[in-house]
């Protein structure tokens, strides 16, 4: 069974990346530009991953996003990847890539999280803005309803619409995510969530945010590969709080001088 499990992530962390595979089940069309933090993070201009902008030159994603994409250009403001969308679409080249330092160290499924670092800062407006993160040690109490969003693939056989899909979901207990990944899940970096009547994420929603109480709480991060829509099989999430104290290591903090904020 261990085996079995390990082939399973392997095959969904493998298969991540690719402008083919991503998407969201068994959920609808976003309202287009009402998530204005969502990022699309690409490649030679095929969406790979997903990701969120935590503030004007910084964006929130997995570590395992740059595995078999690099280097990643940054596009915010989009709503259907199949148009040029030259009034809302922001793309801006990455210069630094920030991954935990302890992702691979130990596995390649913990302290799944990276920063990407821009080259210049993303003018905000009401296509693009930064979401806002939780409290240190939060914790999303079990059956809270959340949402995840993500672009394309939206069951296991096809290969995505391109507009930005979201769907609602609800926190499990974490008992019921360590029944099924065992070993895999820790709780105290992980999350997950139900994936009741087949609703959840797909390969290439990685590194999107879960929105909870308006906050992002957590970053996709693996799921069952074979069958996203998979009701046995929990998803799971990087937990925000948890990473905060790195996160706020990493961001460069701005100190002002004569009037001027200085980065």
């Amino acid at each position: 069974t261990t085996m079995y499990l390990n082939l399973l992530i392997l095959l969904q962390l493998l298969s991540s990346a690719g402008a083919s595979e991503s998407g969201i089940v068994g959920g609808k069309i976003a309202k287009p530009h009402s998530r204005p933090y969502m990022v699309s993070l690409q490649h030679r201009g095929h969406h790979v991953c997903g990701g969120m902008l935590i503030r004007e030159d910084f964006v929130l994603t997995s570590a395992h996003c740059l595995r078999s994409a690099y280097p990643l250009t940054v596009v915010l403001g989009a709503h259907d990847l199949t148009k040029e969308e030259k009034k809302s679409r922001q793309e801006i080249q990455v210069v630094h890539h920030h991954r935990h330092p302890l992702h691979r160290q130990y596995s390649q499924l913990t302290y799944d999280i990276m920063l990407l670092q821009l080259e210049t800062k993303a003018k905000l407006n009401r296509y693009v803005n930064v979401t806002g993160l939780p409290k240190e040690d939060g914790s999303t109490p079990a059956n809270i309803k959340c949402s995840v969003a993500g672009w394309g693939k939206t069951n296991s056989n096809n290969q995505g619409s391109g507009v930005l899909m979201e769907v609602a979901v609800t926190v499990g207990e974490d008992s019921e995510c360590k029944k099924v990944w065992q070993k895999y899940f820790d709780k105290k970096q992980m999350m997950c969530t139900r994936t009741t009547g087949g609703k959840g994420f797909c390969q290439g929603d990685s590194g999107g945010p879960l929105i909870c109480n308006n906050k992002a709480q957590g970053i996709v991060a693996f799921n069952y590969p074979e069958r996203c829509d998979d009701s046995q099989y929990p998803h799971v999430f990087m937990k925000i709080p948890f990473f905060l104290p790195w996160i706020k290591e990493v961001l460069p903090t701005p100190c002002k001088k004569n009037n001027y904020v200085i980065y």
